[in-house]
């Protein structure tokens, strides 16, 4: 009998990996800064490697790339927030475990609706009013875009992450549409800036500043998610369905009106971003590559901070930190985009694999007695 524990003792498997108890703040902020400074020296051999550059001036450039001038700080500033608000979006729908995948769509479908308000009402309506106008109905239109697969998933339980991935699809079409419509001057194939001369629409400057209400109302919107999510009924309701429906259902939570309201706050929240990137813009325009992406980047950054909204301001400025660093180095040294997007993504790759050195620990076995456990 002895000899037969001991002889399954030794079939055990050299370690296993177990989830861990909630691990002190501190200590995953430090796994978290070694994650970044090895992903730094990774980064700088590949760099090394197929360029002969000295990666630290590539680094040095790639900080120079988004702090050299006031511009280029309150552009990373200003595509922080949108990423930032985008992201918010889609955590509403996240934390039901409703896949939201329709971010870019919801986005796209909010610079539509600006967009027209801008062109229709440029001529006949005061500034305060076109903006006003184009901030209700770029919620409303992303709202439409996340509502139409809610409602599917409610009442006929169809896949979200296809179907809001298709609405992607339909929104980016239905631009090339309209910008056809739209053109300026006709047959150009361009938007082109809406309203150059008069700037109807456009949001104001604040105290001199181009970008600061974008950041401002950005800023509001995360303080507003958070008491959401954490302090009411709502986000009580959103974290009950997404831990279990059936919990849900037992204790009298409507599952498939959560599912839809929630979808619908999700959609306004991504097509207040459409309407930062329209009416926000120092040249505002509209077209499929309005969004640039940020639909899908932000599911990316949801997952990074683990739907925390402040945690997302983080990985926002981090995205973009690397995004228009990239940019610099491409263009200083030039270098192929590609190379500056595998550095980013060597980064990333360590950012998000550290996590899971936060979440579960790897136990050996041991000696004990003579015998291996």
């Amino acid at each position: 009998m002895a000899t037969e524990k001991k002889t399954a003792a030794h079939h055990e498997p050299l370690f296993h990996i177990a989830k861990r108890d909630q691990m002190v703040w501190w200590k995953a902020w430090i796994i978290r800064a070694a994650a970044i400074l090895l992903a730094l020296v990774v980064s700088g051999v590949i760099i090394t490697l197929l360029t002969g550059l000295n990666p630290l001036n590539v680094y040095g450039e790639m900080i120079k790339g988004n702090f050299s001038n006031n511009r280029v700080f309150w552009m990373l500033l200003q595509k922080t927030s949108v990423l930032l608000c985008n992201s918010l979006g889609v955590t509403l729908a996240f934390k039901m475990k409703f896949w939201n995948c329709g971010g870019e769509g919801q986005v796209l479908a909010g610079c539509i609706a600006a967009a027209a308000c801008m062109i229709y009402m440029g001529d006949s309506a005061p500034n305060w009013v076109i903006i006003v106008s184009s901030l209700i109905t770029s919620m409303l239109a992303g709202a439409l875009w996340g509502g139409i697969p809610a409602i599917f998933k409610a009442q006929y339980n169809t896949n979200e992450t296809l179907f809001t991935l298709m609405m992607n699809y339909v929104a980016i079409h239905l631009v090339k549409v309209l910008q056809v419509l739209w053109e300026n001057p006709k047959n150009s194939g361009n938007v082109g800036t809406i309203n150059r001369a008069s700037q109807a629409g456009w949001l104001p400057k604040l105290f001199g500043m181009q970008y600061l209400i974008t950041v401002l109302i950005v800023a509001a919107l995360c303080v507003l998610v958070y008491v959401y999510l954490k302090k009411s009924k709502h986000g009580y309701e959103i974290n009950v369905v997404g831990e279990s429906q059936n919990t849900a259902r037992y204790i009298g939570i409507n599952v498939k009106k959560v599912i839809i309201r929630t979808m619908l706050v999700s959609g306004a929240v991504c097509g207040l971003a459409g309407f930062l990137l329209v009416n926000g813009s120092s040249a505002p325009t509209v077209g499929p590559n309005t969004a640039g992406g940020q639909g899908f980047t932000a599911m990316l950054v949801a997952w990074m901070a683990k739907f925390s909204p402040f945690a997302m301001v983080l990985a926002s400025a981090l995205i973009i930190f690397l995004q228009q660093g990239s940019v610099a180095i491409a263009t200083k040294f030039g270098l192929h985009r590609s190379l500056a997007d595998i550095v980013t993504g060597v980064i990333l790759f360590f950012i998000i694999g550290c996590e899971f050195f936060i979440q579960y620990e790897i136990k050996f076995r041991h000696k004990k007695g003579g015998v291996q456990e």
